[in-house]
């Protein structure tokens, strides 16, 4: 009968020579077992030369001690294959058992497989043979027990099981040996043969030795990620704490694979690995989207949407490195997230940069534009996965997302160049016209804007509603400037209270038109109606309070502008004007945050 400790004689670094087993401790010893041995011996199942013969003289004097020391090592071998049936219900086939099989009699009515059998699967590498190599050990210890056969058979047959033990040891040490090639699942099955033999604490200290001489190599990064993650988790939680071997593995209290200190410099090795990995990564990815600029690629379409990979490139590369590191330890994760968002945010500036050197060069190019708008709608997910998914800190938003906010703000004054371009002489017309017939004229300006809105139908939603907003805005920002060129003088209250009326149906027809379209500026709301309330009033008191008032929603309104629009009203004195601007000295806080429009407009 083979000892347990027999059965894993030939751990690495314990035999002396290949093949033969050499147990310190051990009570007794296999000659040398090689491949080719192994082959011829277990090629004739029938043969009595399935193992090394043992003395033929020693057999028969020893026959009886054996088959009483089968009676005593039966509950040992027993525990120790255990964990191929433990958590079975009554009737649930073996893990031995191939899927798609119907269910198989109960074990004490199905016939045991064959010796030949058992060889051939565990030549196969199919180590949930033991189960019933575990189960023709028994059957012999039945033979034994009844004494219907002669010592000479009893032998015979022991010494096939033990040929097959022999094989069963070897495929397990075999996969032992070489534990970073070997899937998870297989090793799990060899650690929980090796487990089940109180051997699990040898084999963790070899092998932690391996991998501590292992470590001392200068290891490729591949290597270093997969020494961390077997080390740091497949080892401890899918081995050590499996179901199937933690309560055997507890008492055992197996430490670290690795010291701390050797954990910490592979990791540090790792972080650095992986970030590095990741810019290289990012700047080829942008690289080549900057090609395809330069070379007049048109851009991809998706949703009626100019679309662009990048975007997806870039999130990819960061969430990978990220799982990559989360896949070794949680408190890895965390490490690598701070330094992963600041490569991102390094990467957006460049981004950036790229972008406006393209807005630059690229103007004759024939998809100039459907390339700037698949920019634009870059920013959404790279916005959103910034916002959302990656939770950054406090001190980084402003750093990750202004590079977004202004490469949409360039892309956006790309897009608007021309249609501003086109409505500078339109506005014109108010004060060549004299505000003659500012409704009219007005008409022709919002039919140019309606003209030119598809062409920016492929931005996202999103992105074409805040173009809209900025159209609002220069809307009313042009309108402003018209008012405040110093060319209109009304000296009488008629002429100025039917210019507020003027005033007040233009910006009805902007805001409605503006808002139909997708604008939802309404901080511009009171910007003209305003105005249009100081060029009507006629007591100075009154008009002082609506400046205030105004004031405090465009916080920007400066006495140059304010002197611009009072000049309209050719009844005031320059004491009242003076007065009035007074009020602009007294801070009277901010109605909400502000925004810039009166920095935009310059008044002479």
């Amino acid at each position: 009968m083979l000892k347990m400790m027999t059965f894993f004689q030939g751990l690495p670094g314990q035999q002396t020579v290949p093949g033969v087993l050499d147990f310190p401790g051990s009570s007794q010893k296999l000659p040398s077992t090689s491949e080719g041995e192994s082959e011829t011996s277990m090629s004739e199942a029938s043969s009595e030369d399935l193992v090394p013969p043992l003395e033929a003289k020693a057999a028969r004097e020893s026959d009886k001690d054996q088959l009483t020391k089968q009676k005593k090592r039966s509950k040992g071998l027993a525990n120790m294959f255990s964990v191929f049936t433990k958590g079975r219900k009554k009737g649930q086939p073996s893990s031995a058992q191939p899927e798609g099989e119907p269910e198989s009699r109960p074990e004490s009515s199905r016939p045991l497989p064959t010796v030949e059998e058992l060889k051939e699967a565990l030549e196969r590498g199919r180590l949930e043979a033991a189960g019933p190599l575990l189960a023709l050990e028994r059957e012999l210890q039945a033979a034994a027990a009844r004494g219907g056969e002669s010592a000479e058979e009893l032998v015979r047959r022991q010494s096939k099981v033990e040929a097959l033990y022999a094989l069963l040891r070897d495929q397990v040490l075999g996969l032992l040996r070489r534990p970073l090639d070997v899937a998870p699942e297989r090793l799990r099955q060899a650690l929980a043969v090796l487990a089940e033999a109180a051997y699990a604490e040898s084999y963790h200290e070899h092998f932690a030795a391996q991998l501590a001489a292992m470590a001392q190599f200068e290891l490729c990064e591949r290597d270093t990620y997969m020494l961390l993650v077997w080390v740091q988790n497949l080892y401890p939680n899918d081995i050590i704490n499996s179901p199937k071997l933690a309560g055997e593995l507890q008492r055992v209290q197996l430490g670290s694979l690795l010291p701390p200190r050797q954990i910490r410099l592979l990791e540090a090795t790792f972080l650095s690995n992986e970030v590095a990995s990741v810019r290289e990564l990012m700047a080829r990815a942008l690289q080549l989207e900057s090609q395809r600029w330069a070379q007049d690629v048109a851009p991809q379409r998706l949703d009626g949407h100019c679309h662009s990979e990048l975007a997806i490139d870039i999130i990819q590369i960061i969430s990978q490195g990220q799982a990559k590191a989360e896949s070794i330890t949680l408190d890895l994760g965390m490490q690598i997230k701070h330094v992963l968002l600041l490569e991102l945010a390094a990467f957006l500036r460049s981004y950036q940069r790229a972008f406006d050197d393209f807005l630059e060069r690229g103007r004759q190019l024939r998809n100039y534009r459907g390339n700037v708008i698949a920019n634009i709608n870059n920013c959404l997910s790279l916005r959103t996965s910034v916002e959302h998914k990656w939770q950054n800190p406090q001190d980084l938003p402003g750093r990750l997302l202004d590079p977004l906010s202004e490469l949409k703000s360039h892309g956006f004054d790309t897009l608007l160049q021309r249609l501003f371009g086109d409505l500078k002489p339109l506005f014109k017309k108010f004060t060549q016209t004299r505000w003659a017939a500012p409704e009219q004229t007005l008409e022709e300006i919002l039919s140019t804007v309606a003209d030119r809105l598809p062409e920016f139908s492929e931005l996202l939603d999103c992105f074409r509603e805040e173009l809209v907003e900025v159209v609002h805005l220069h809307l009313v920002k042009e309108y402003i400037t018209r008012l405040s060129k110093r060319s209109l003088v009304l000296k009488t209250v008629e002429q100025q209270q039917q210019l507020a009326g003027h005033i007040l149906a233009n910006d009805d027809a902007i805001q409605r038109f503006c808002a139909q379209n997708g604008s939802s500026a309404t901080w511009l709301h009171h910007a003209l109606p305003k105005l249009a309330e100081i060029i009507r009033l006629q007591d100075p008191s009154a008009i002082k309070i609506e400046v205030a008032t105004y004031a405090t929603w465009y916080p920007d309104f400066s006495k140059g502008h304010l002197s611009a629009i009072l000049a309209i009203k050719g009844n005031l004195s320059s004491s009242e004007v003076r007065s009035i601007r007074s009020i602009l000295d007294v801070s009277v806080g901010v109605h909400q945050a502000s925004k810039p429009l009166f920095s935009l407009i310059k008044v002479g």
